[in-house]
C-alpha cells in the first residue's frame, strides 16, 4: 500500500469523530484498488486512478466521502454516500468496495463527465 504522509497528517488533525472514518475509508479504497495513488487536492485527500476516483474531508461536524463521478455511478444504481458521522453511515464494505471499482473502471474507460455550460455574461454598459 502506498501512502501519502500528508494524507496520516490530515487524518491525525481531524476532528476525533472523523478519524475512525477517514481511515476506514483509506484502507477500503487501498483494498479494492492496489494501485490507487494517494494526494491531496484543495487540501483534502484524494485518491488517483487514471484521474481522478473519489476524495475525502473532514468538517467541524461530519465527514464526507465523495466519487469524482458520483453522477454517473449513481445513474447506474449506485447510492450517493455524502456526509457521515460514524462509520456506521458508510455503505457496507463490499458495496463501497463495489462502488470504488466502478469508478475505477470509469476512469479506466475514459468515461469523462460534461461540463455544464457558462452562462454568457451580459455585456457592461457604459
Amino acid at each position: 500500500m502506498t501512502t501519502d504522509p500528508r494524507i496520516d497528517t490530515y487524518i491525525k488533525k481531524a476532528p476525533a469523530y472523523a478519524q475512525p472514518i477517514l481511515t476506514h475509508i483509506r484502507q477500503v479504497v487501498h483494498d479494492a484498488c492496489p494501485d490507487v495513488q494517494e494526494t491531496l487536492k484543495w487540501r483534502s485527500p484524494t485518491f488517483v486512478h487514471h484521474g481522478i476516483l473519489c476524495g475525502m474531508a473532514a468538517f467541524k461536524h461530519s465527514a464526507l466521502l465523495g466519487f469524482w463521478k458520483s453522477k454517473v455511478l449513481v445513474d447506474r444504481g449506485f447510492a450517493e454516500v455524502g456526509r457521515l458521522t460514524s462509520v456506521a453511515d458508510l455503505p457496507p464494505d463490499a458495496e463501497l468496495r463495489r462502488m470504488i471499482k466502478a469508478a475505477m473502471l470509469l476512469n479506466e474507460q475514459g468515461i469523462t463527465l460534461a461540463r455544464p455550460k457558462r452562462a454568457k455574461k451580459p455585456p457592461v454598459q457604459r
